[in-house]
């Protein structure tokens, strides 16, 4: 979750200090306060803000209590509270796919009627209670000046680069510790179903010095100054947010294949609010709300009544089965099984030389 000090007060904010992250109560636009949204998101504020300000505009009596969490945190706290009988968030909004889909089907997602459920993609609906809202493909970022020929193109070609790279290279490929972040083991997972060789791919990483990092802002950081000249599978959304502002920093969608993950959204069953949690959620996949993902945030919208570069339906149309999702189903939850991720995390170690 990227972090953004925002100073005491924005937008009329008031900011408190809560065990768990950070919480942010936006009060109502007409002083009413006559109904409280509460949401529990890995959304940056920096990032939430614009949506709230323009969802608030239309309910101008609602206030809103956004509480910013890391992903493992809000599925403890959704689960937690529904089990001690008390009321949970009105919406929940998060990165970690496997997470939220397991809170769906273990019962603590309601089923919501929103309008533009009707036309979602199936892959990115799961039972009207669970609901993919972005499209954000894991990218290769790389530092401009190191490649005045352009980056690898493919996993192979990453391969014969690293193996021939020059001494000054070595130690500057970064990628995900995932042992410590959610979206880098779930991207090496499908990276395993669908390249045989990743193992021989990070064999050949380790053997140039890799470094691994917990967030994507550490490898991007890294990339844009230099001090590492690749990143492996990074989260493209915050990749293109950041290019824009720095010159040097670069990235590619690998033509072999670029798996997809979205931010998945859904009301609990213990909502307090939850006719307020499907109104937000309305809100996100309505067009006026997915553009501003697209177009404000940087998040690619998923809706196809968005058209623009920044959404899945231009993505799909420019680059076809080169881009794999991950659909927002049951099959997600694989990743979540102990044995398996044991042994996925035993096969990583070993492959990197950790053992």
């Amino acid at each position: 979750m990227m972090r953004n000090a925002l100073g005491l007060i924005l937008f009329g904010v008031l900011i408190a200090a809560p065990s768990f992250g950070e919480v942010l109560t936006y009060p109502s636009k007409d002083g009413a306060a006559q109904d409280e949204l509460v949401i529990y998101s890995t959304l940056d504020i920096r990032l939430a803000a614009p949506l709230i300000s323009a969802f608030q505009r239309g309910h101008p009596s609602v206030s809103v209590r956004y509480e910013d969490l890391l992903a493992g945190e809000i599925a403890a706290r959704v689960i937690s509270e529904t089990a001690a009988g008390k009321p949970t968030a009105d919406f929940v909004f998060s990165s970690a796919m496997d997470m939220q889909i397991k809170l769906a089907n273990d019962g603590y997602a309601q089923p919501v009627a929103v309008p533009a459920a009707r036309n979602w993609p199936d892959w990115a609906n799961w039972q009207d209670t669970a609901f993919a809202l972005t499209f954000e493909p894991g990218v290769l970022v790389y530092h401009k000046p190191s490649f005045p020929d352009g980056p690898p193109q493919s996993r192979l070609e990453l391969m014969a680069w690293l193996r021939h790279a020059p001494p000054e290279m070595q130690g500057k490929t970064g990628t995900y510790d995932i042992e410590q972040s959610a979206v880098g083991y779930l991207f090496l997972a499908r990276d395993a179903e669908h390249f045989p060789d990743i193992w021989s791919l990070l064999r050949v990483m380790a053997a140039a010095g890799l470094q691994t990092f917990p967030t994507s802002q550490d490898i991007i950081d890294r990339v844009a100054d230099g001090r590492l000249v690749l990143g492996y599978n990074i989260l493209g959304s915050y990749a293109a947010d950041q290019a824009r502002l720095e010159p040097d920093l670069g990235l590619v969608l690998l033509r072999d294949f670029t798996v997809v993950v979205s931010r998945v959204a859904l009301v609990p069953r213990a909502a307090a609010s939850p006719e307020l949690g499907t109104e937000f959620l309305a809100f996100l996949m309505s067009k006026e709300g997915q553009t501003l993902l697209s177009e404000k945030l940087r998040l690619p919208a998923v809706s196809l009544e968005v058209s623009g570069a920044n959404s899945a339906r231009a993505m799909q149309a420019a680059l076809g089965d080169q881009l794999r999702p991950v659909s927002v189903s049951p099959g997600v939850l694989v990743y979540l099984d102990q044995a398996k991720q044991r042994r996925f995390f035993r096969l990583w170690r070993s492959a990197l030389g950790f053992d």
